[in-house]
């Protein structure tokens, strides 16, 4: 008798960040777009007090996938914009929806909490689906256009171009 696999999204608690930093650098591993330093932004952003939110994917008590959201900054003074990302999920469980509900439960956490809107980098075939799509009047410098999105949650998309926090530059 196999036991049902039930995932629950919830936010991230303190004694899940060992276990978060594990699933990140698994998830990176064989990426091809990374400087696989994830997990050290991930790191920065906590200890800095912009991971604005943090959920993981439990699956009987074990942390199977995490999400990150933080602020960002728009050079046209608009505010109450965050960045989604990083997405992670453990290699063996990848390509079974487990990222799409951390993504989706993100989103909606934002719009309950006011945001104005949500940019993202990465695959557009990805996350289009979600409502995210090329935005030519925001720009993040030397990153291909089509790869960088946004989602505006009100009918006002900024103009300018968008800083991530400095906590991305981390290394270690």
């Amino acid at each position: 008798m196999h036991s049902k696999k039930t995932i629950l999204i919830r936010k991230e608690l303190p004694t899940d960040v060992a276990a978060i930093e594990a699933v990140t650098v698994a998830a990176f591993l064989n990426a091809k777009h990374t400087s696989h330093t994830e997990q050290f932004i991930l790191n920065a952003l906590r200890q800095s007090g912009q991971l604005s939110i943090s959920l993981v994917a439990d699956e009987n008590s074990t942390v199977v996938g995490h999400v990150a959201v933080s602020p960002v900054a728009i050079s046209d003074g608009t505010v109450g914009w965050y960045c989604l990302g990083p997405v992670s999920v453990v290699p063996e469980r990848q390509g079974q929806s487990i990222g799409g509900q951390l993504v989706a439960h993100a989103l909606t956490v934002l719009r309950r909490l006011g945001a104005a809107g949500c940019v993202v980098l990465g695959d557009p075939a990805y996350y289009s689906r979600f409502g995210f799509n090329a935005e030519p009047s925001l720009v993040l410098p030397d990153v291909p256009p089509e790869y960088f999105q946004a989602i505006a949650f009100t009918d006002l998309v900024p103009a300018g171009t968008v800083a991530y926090h400095e906590s991305f530059a981390a290394q270690s």
